[in-house]
């Protein structure tokens, strides 16, 4: 890995989780590349789950290849990790002029948010959760996580709570400090004094692509079972009904998506499982790729047309029927799903499949 940073003078500090973020945050500095100052470093507070960690592990590469420097902190590596890990970040952070975030949600990330005196902060896309953030964060709400909201706080995010107020203070613009959102997500409301800036993936078009094209269709997994959002059963039989209308051959795991869930899909519905080793972005535009990608609501369906553009590939969203919720689903849930996939129709123009 490379050498820890600090000793470059003020320069941009990034922090990211997960390899869609690590994604945005390249995206965002492609954009920014005239403006970056002293330059980027990019600090991964590395996860457990080995899929997750290997994405990581690729894009962190490719940062690597555009000049960046990365900082691999094994932030969840036992019980006094943390601990480590931020008191090894707390000068960099008190000396860096910006830093970019992926996650607002993260109890980690919001700890961080503390401690940094930077006069700029900007929040890049952690998928559809960043819709979310914004609505959240106009309406001066507490910050929640989508599938969450409506239940009861825990014993932990009492304890956390003030934590939480202060990040969403520190991400309320003022005088003091300039907050950016730079998003592919479409939104319905802007938070008082935020600027948004669009990412249109240029970064990815630049890099790969475009990519050879089959005559099939290709599925998009969903990690909605694992959040405990859809039943297992219903997904299946959806998954099933939808590959067997459009031909489908392939379906691309979700990091998330448990062995167990993804051997049945493969036994039952005899899809190819395929586990990308980079968000689906990227294995999309550098190929080969369906003719037809199916997807249910997530942040594909607002992503991939944008990293597929200038090509033939058509984008088809399946919505969540109400009957597959469990009943420990958020009341939010819903409607939150369905204005994802509307809204990606209304902006993309994406065709709608149904699995019945």
């Amino acid at each position: 890995m490379s050498p820890r940073a600090g000793n470059t003078g003020p320069h941009t500090l990034a922090f990211v989780e997960s390899p869609v973020q690590l994604l945005n945050v390249l995206e965002w500095a492609h954009a920014r590349e005239h403006a970056l100052g002293a330059g980027l470093t990019l600090v991964v507070l590395s996860p457990i789950d080995p899929m997750t960690r290997g994405q990581l592990r690729r894009m962190a590469e490719l940062a690597r290849e555009d000049g960046h420097e990365v900082r691999w902190e094994e932030a969840r590596g036992g019980a006094t990790a943390p601990f480590h890990t931020i008191g090894g970040l707390t000068g960099l952070l008190r000396r860096a002029d910006r830093v970019v975030l992926g996650d607002p949600f993260s109890r980690y990330v919001q700890l961080l948010l503390t401690i940094t005196k930077a006069r700029d902060l900007v929040v890049v896309d952690d998928g559809t959760a960043t819709m979310e953030f914004v609505t959240q964060l106009a309406r001066g709400e507490r910050l929640v996580r989508w599938h969450r909201k409506g239940g009861r706080p825990g014993a932990r995010d009492l304890v956390f709570a003030p934590v939480s107020s202060a990040a969403r203070k520190r991400l309320t613009p003022s005088e003091r400090r300039h907050v950016e959102i730079f998003s592919s997500m479409p939104m319905d409301t802007t938070p008082e004094g935020v600027t948004v800036t669009a990412n249109t993936f240029a970064w990815t078009r630049d890099r790969f692509g475009p990519p050879r094209i089959t005559k099939g269709a290709d599925m998009v997994g969903t990690s909605l079972v694992e959040t405990g959002v859809v039943d297992g059963d219903r997904y299946l039989e959806a998954v099933r009904s939808l590959a067997k209308a459009h031909g489908a051959t392939r379906y691309f795991a979700h990091r998330r998506e448990s062995a167990e869930k993804l051997h049945r899909l493969a036994v039952e519905t005899g899809l190819e499982i395929v586990r990308p080793d980079l968000p689906l972005e990227l294995i999309a535009r550098r190929g080969p790729i369906g003719r037809t990608i199916l997807s249910f609501p997530s942040t594909v369906v607002h992503t991939l047309p944008l990293a597929l553009s200038g090509t033939d590939v058509r984008v088809a969203v399946c919505d969540i029927d109400p009957a597959w919720l469990t009943e420990n689903a958020s009341p939010r849930a819903q409607g939150f799903l369905s204005g994802v996939t509307g809204t990606a129709r209304d902006v993309h123009r994406l065709s709608a499949v149904s699995a019945v």
